[in-house]
């Protein structure tokens, strides 16, 4: 007993002297000068600590900052770049004795921090990432053969609140603000993982977002691998002009990051955003200048009228003003910063009334150029085959594609996209074409193109030829009577033709329809800006029209202009009566002569 006495004494009588020597004879505020010159000789920048430094013993060793503040460079205002309103740390003393370090707590609040661009483009991080670093691996390199191997490395626990980071571009005359709520780490030790939970807001330009996640994170001992695993996060972005001006969106994922070989990998395993579903894996490999950057997905059914905003009468009467076309080019400088592959899969995409399936894309973003080396899908009983560029490098991006449909329903597809119910049959397409600019009405404008199509067993909607001859021709021979009423189509068995695009013009050269009893030929135009169609067609009888109406007069070989004008909406059919007419009685006249040659003797 006298032992165990004797030893909780001189236990006791050890931490009292350490307590005397460290608050008596060792003053911590002593190394304040030291660390802010430190500070200064390696960064160029001013360290500033407001309060002294101050011990605490109980429960265990522990070192209360209190404010801090780190400055930007010169010119960058604000005049600090970095602020704590309180930071302390506890640390277990015994421990330290073996090589360990133990922190039962650390605690950080009110940490701001200013990353700001000016009106030249610096950053105030630029500084610090060049000649800085320099310095501090010369330090290090010097320092290597003086340094104490930690044999382990312990947190009981971590808590940082009310951190805000302000991002600042004097170029664009913008702020954004990120804000970490809360940030908590249970008990951490390297090669383990510990238990992780944050919440985190943002103020965006137009929107804000409110994120908040839990997940377990692992360090490994040599302190070269980050690994946070089953990491869900809980997102929700407002803004007004989201659908319903809010969205939401859920992500179950698996994060690593390799710090020696510089890779980040992560594995979605789980992403809702609303209705939408999908799993992802994303890896970067930040070794390079330009970081490599390749993205893998797959999404469910994806309905993107619910991610469109809802717009009603009243609000789009308000809002007409501004949603005039953009007259600028979009800003695509960020992608000449790019070395991206993505690969993309959807089992269906819905937008408006436009239904596709069996979506796969694979495309590249390379300083600035965009690649589209694949873009298939399934759509209407058909499908669409696309291959395209877009160049952003200049200040007006230019493009150019290589687009194919093949099998396609075309009613279906022009009544869902346009509203226009003008053709039926099945379609296929071809069409090569380039231009430059994205502005919408620049796009139309400058878009050059050419391409063929061909339309088999379909039908002209809107018009009856074969019924529009007979009625002329019962016109015409003094029979006045009402018009028969059948369906306003006309069947044919193939449509076929070329067709170029400029300046907003469409044009068909060699337009060239074929049926059982007609054939039609002509050329014409159609403006896609004002939606005006122009065709001169000339329609010729090849059978006899008997059995639609009762009719048993052959029209075989007779040429009719027939004119097609209006909109794509509403396409309106004039037939030429008066060509209807020469052409009969050149016919008769023909007969006639052709008779008399005979009772003649062919003279």
């Amino acid at each position: 007993m006298k032992v165990i006495k004797w030893l909780v004494i001189s236990i006791l009588a050890i931490g009292i002297c350490a307590v005397l020597y460290l608050t008596v004879f060792f003053n911590i505020n002593d190394f304040k000068p030291q660390i802010v010159d430190a500070v200064k000789q390696h960064t160029g920048r001013t360290l500033t600590i407001d309060q002294d430094l101050s011990w605490s013993f109980f429960p265990t060793l522990g070192i209360n900052v209190g404010s801090v503040a780190f400055s930007n460079p010169d010119n960058f205002q604000p005049q600090q770049m970095l602020q704590v309103k309180q930071a302390v740390a506890s640390v277990a003393l015994l421990p330290l004795f073996s090589q360990q370090v133990k922190i039962d707590n650390l605690t950080l609040d009110g940490l701001t921090l200013n990353l700001i661009t000016d009106k030249k483009g610096n950053s105030s991080l630029d500084d610090l990432s060049s000649g800085s670093t320099e310095k501090m691996q010369s330090v290090d390199a010097a320092n290597h053969k003086r340094r104490i191997p930690l044999s382990s490395f312990e947190v009981g626990g971590v808590s940082i609140t009310n951190m805000q980071i302000n991002m600042i571009d004097m170029q664009t005359n913008s702020e954004q603000q990120f804000t970490l709520k809360s940030f908590t780490l249970g008990q951490f030790s390297l090669g383990k993982f510990a238990d992780m939970a944050y919440e985190f807001e943002a103020e965006l330009a137009d929107m804000a977002l409110s994120s908040s996640g839990t997940g377990k994170i692992n360090v490994s001992t040599n302190i070269d691998k980050i690994q946070i695993s089953d990491f869900s996060i809980q997102n929700v972005v407002e803004g007004n002009h989201l659908p319903n001006k809010t969205v939401k969106s859920s992500i179950l994922a698996d994060f690593t990051v390799a710090l020696d070989t510089k890779n980040i990998e992560l594995i979605i395993s789980q992403l809702a955003i609303d209705s939408i579903q999908a799993s992802a894996k994303l890896t970067v490999n930040y070794s390079k200048k330009v970081p490599v950057i390749d993205l893998n997905a797959e999404f469910a059914d994806i309905d993107l009228n619910a991610l469109l905003p809802k717009s009603t009468e009243n609000n789009a009467s308000k809002s007409e003003p501004s949603q005039q076309p953009a007259e600028t080019e979009p800003d695509l400088s960020a992608l000449k910063g790019l070395d991206l592959s993505v690969s993309l899969k959807a089992k269906s995409i819905k937008i408006d009334n436009l239904s596709t399936q069996n979506w796969q894309l694979n495309t590249t973003v390379k300083q600035g150029l965009i690649d589209i080396k694949q873009l298939t899908a399934q759509l209407y009983q058909g499908n669409i085959n696309m291959k395209a560029t877009i160049d952003a490098r200049n200040k007006v991006p230019s493009y150019q594609f290589n687009n194919a449909l093949k099998g396609v329903q075309i009613r279906p597809l022009l009544t869902d996209v346009a509203e226009v119910d003008l053709l039926s049959g099945t379609a296929s397409f071809s069409v090569q074409g380039q231009g430059s600019s994205l502005i919408p009405a620049k796009l139309k404008q400058q878009l050059v193109a050419n391409g063929k199509f061909e339309i088999a067993d379909g039908s002209l909607y809107g018009v009856n030829i074969p019924q529009m001859i007979r009625s002329a021709q019962k016109k015409l021979s003094g029979d006045l009577s009402a018009e028969d009423k059948q369906e306003l189509k006309t069947d044919f068995t193939s449509l076929t033709g070329d067709f170029t695009l400029r300046d907003g013009f469409l044009t068909n050269p060699n337009l060239a329809m074929a049926s059982p009893l007609i054939r039609l030929d002509g050329k014409g135009s159609a403006n896609i800006i004002s939606q005006q169609i122009d065709y001169s067609l000339i329609t010729k009888v090849v059978g006899s029209l008997a059995g639609q109406g009762g009719d048993n007069t052959s029209l075989s070989g007779i040429d009719i202009p027939l004119k097609i004008t209006g909109s794509f909406q509403e396409p309106q059919f004039g037939l030429d009566t008066q060509a209807l007419l020469k052409s009969k009685l050149n016919k008769e006249t023909d007969k006639l002569k052709d008779s008399l040659f005979k009772k003649l003797g062919g003279l």
